[in-house]
């Protein structure tokens, strides 16, 4: 067991120098993966961009009926032509999406808490592999509690998991949760993000911290960057904008769209960060005008 007093603080993230373990293939950390986990990646992370806009609405599973997502059914395909994962629950992917949408599906596998229990870091695996199969996900979503009181089974929910994934060729992302207790910083988000990925999650779905170059430097898989709370949209795509020119492949946006006044137009700009290059002015510019159309 390593002393933990003993250790040197880590400072050689070498920001500059790009992933050596690329190959020919264009995720992060999956050269070696078979065909199968391949596939599923290449419908998440675009193939000519390497980056992904996923649309996050799973939050009824522990909110319930959400601001915004009263009606799933109305405001999805509304969506659906501006984002590449649709990230939800299976109950509101087998009711409110059509099977023909042809976009990759992010499902959320854990649960168990709700907003009626202050401790949410108590999850179990709610949906087994068989059944992500039948869904046919093209990755697990797991949330990952990192120094709060349900370390220990969030991170048996996540191997257990990984492990069935390997199995079936299915990839998990882990979602680092954040407690109450717990700050938002570098320290944390270095630790919790290169713990998930050495535990064999292949996405790693977290926020955007001070310093986020060297936590993406030091994560051997692709982060994905959470929305978090509602911003105001000039706000949200500077945090879109920061969060992918300091190494991010994608966007996990949830309220910062569906709570928006205007979500299609909104998701269309994160797109153009995502993709196209656009600066957090161009795509607020973008955004303006596409809400007057």
């Amino acid at each position: 067991m390593a002393d933990k007093d003993g250790l040197k603080v880590a400072k050689d993230y070498r920001v500059e120098v790009p992933f050596a373990n690329q190959g020919d293939f264009h995720v992060k950390g999956s050269n070696h993966l078979d065909w199968g986990m391949k596939k599923h990646l290449s419908n998440i992370f675009d193939p000519k961009s390497g980056n992904t806009v996923m649309f996050a609405f799973d939050h009824g599973y522990f909110m319930g009926s959400t601001a915004g997502l009263e009606r799933l059914d109305l405001l999805i395909p509304q969506l659906l032509p501006h984002v590449d994962v649709l990230m939800g629950t299976r109950g509101a992917l087998r009711t409110c999406v059509s099977p023909d949408c042809r976009k990759a599906i992010a499902l959320r596998t854990s649960s168990g808490s709700s907003m009626l229990n202050d401790d949410l870091s108590h999850e179990v695996i709610a949906v087994d592999i068989e059944d992500a199969i039948r869904m046919n996900a093209d990755c697990m979503a797991v949330q990952t509690f990192v120094g709060a009181d349900g370390q220990l089974s969030s991170l048996d929910n996540l191997s257990r998991s990984i492990n069935a994934g390997l199995r079936y060729s299915i990839p998990t992302m882990g979602v680092i949760a954040v407690g109450k207790q717990m700050e938002r910083t570098d320290r944390f988000f270095k630790l919790a993000t290169r713990l998930v990925a050495e535990l064999g999650a292949n996405i790693i779905k977290t926020y955007y911290c001070e310093n986020f170059e060297e936590v993406v430097s030091a994560c051997p898989v692709p982060i994905v960057v959470a929305g978090g709370k509602k911003l105001p949209e000039d706000e949200a795509l500077t945090l879109a904008y920061r969060s992918i020119s300091e190494g991010a492949r994608g966007l996990d946006m949830g309220r910062n769209i569906f709570q928006s006044e205007h979500p299609a137009a909104m998701a269309e700009a994160i797109r153009k960060i995502v993709h196209e290059g656009f600066n957090d002015r161009e795509a607020y510019e973008f955004y303006q005008d596409a809400c007057h159309r």
